[in-house]
């Protein structure tokens, strides 16, 4: 029975991989910059969309794909902040997929739109496998989670562009050394742009806007 279970997951994934060129193409086409925004539940995505927003509002507009397992809480945060967001229910799928992120996009207007953000199912494992045709992944992991996380989820890691470390403010109260997580993830990852942030001071969160606003400018061949 075990040795059935693998070309069936081989054949999902490569289903997968041809939608996400396909979801790809769309997002060149209109010129907008997309990121797959993964961490475990609870390390701060929503949050950290929250203040994005409020950072690009008067230069660049965002809209988000909201993927969870049930609820519209976190669409609807984004929406009091004058965020287009579409909310997405997996029904207990652990991750988004690009089928999902198609049918969503029917329900966006990309036009004028410089950045989306898929803010994926809140799972360092399964969302790791699936490509959506983003042009970037950013990973999110709060200091409350421990330092051992890219030695356990090691995928996550070696696979995003951006790991954002959250929660900083925190790090008088819990057991995380910071230097121990930079060190293990850019062991997996050379290339990985880290980001020490607090959504709740503030900290940190000037250089991931620049380094955002900076890959919007590529995408759209701007200076």
């Amino acid at each position: 029975m075990a040795e059935m279970k693998v070309p069936v997951v081989r054949n999902i994934l490569e289903v997968n991989e041809r939608l996400s060129q396909e979801n790809r193409k769309i997002f060149d086409a209109k010129k907008v910059l997309v990121l797959n925004l993964m961490s475990s539940p609870g390390a701060g995505k929503t949050s950290v969309l929250e203040r994005t927003a409020e950072a690009l509002q008067d230069r660049y507009k965002m809209a988000v794909i909201e993927g969870d397992i049930q609820s519209s809480f976190d669409a609807e945060r984004l929406q009091r902040k004058g965020v287009q967001a579409v909310q997405i229910n997996t029904d207990g799928a652990c991750h988004l997929d690009s089928n999902m992120i198609r049918m969503a996009m029917d329900s966006l207007q990309l036009e004028g739109v410089d950045v989306l953000v898929i803010e994926n199912v809140g799972n360092l494992v399964c969302p790791a496998e699936f490509n959506l045709g983003e042009h970037h992944k950013v990973t999110i992991l709060s200091v409350a989670e421990g330092d051992d996380k890219p030695i356990k989820y090691p995928l996550m890691f070696q696979i995003s562009s951006v790991l954002l470390v959250n929660k900083v403010d925190l790090l008088p109260y819990v057991d995380c050394d910071l230097h121990a997580i930079h060190q293990r993830a850019r062991q997996l990852n050379p290339t990985l742009e880290i980001f020490d942030i607090s959504c709740r001071t503030g900290e940190g969160l000037e250089a991931w806007i620049a380094w955002l606003e900076a890959r919007i400018r590529e995408r759209k061949n701007l200076p």
